[in-house]
């Protein structure tokens, strides 16, 4: 059993780079970052990530040890418009959703934004 002071983070394996390449690259950078990701895994004659380029393509991202059950667990999570692909917005929301740190910093800074402002 995992230490009560762990993060879910480390009782998964899981390490969120995403805040640290926020933090690094700047808003602009990170979306960036993330199209290459999206560009990397889409199906190139429909423009999506659908399971089999994902399933093709999970390698490169250091996913292919997943098994076809959480491959198509991934696009159902971020399959906003049910269509059974990820179009670049999904995905890219899909990857902020993912990142709890850089959740939770969103919500402190629009909090923060929404103090001043009515304050």
């Amino acid at each position: 059993m995992a230490a009560k002071n762990q993060s879910p983070q480390s009782q998964s394996g899981f390490e969120d780079w995403l805040p640290a390449m926020a933090w690094k690259l700047g808003g602009e950078g990170l979306i960036g970052e993330l199209c290459n990701g999206f560009n990397l895994l889409m199906d190139r004659e429909k423009g999506v990530i659908n399971f089999e380029s994902l399933k093709r393509n999970a390698a490169a991202l250091g996913l292919g040890d997943l098994s076809d059950e959480e491959l198509r667990g991934m696009l159902t999570e971020g399959d906003f418009d049910g269509d059974g692909a990820l179009n670049q917005m999904e995905f890219c929301v899909l990857m902020f959703r993912l990142s709890p740190d850089l959740m939770d910093a969103s919500r402190y800074w629009l909090q923060e934004s929404l103090r001043r402002e009515f304050s």
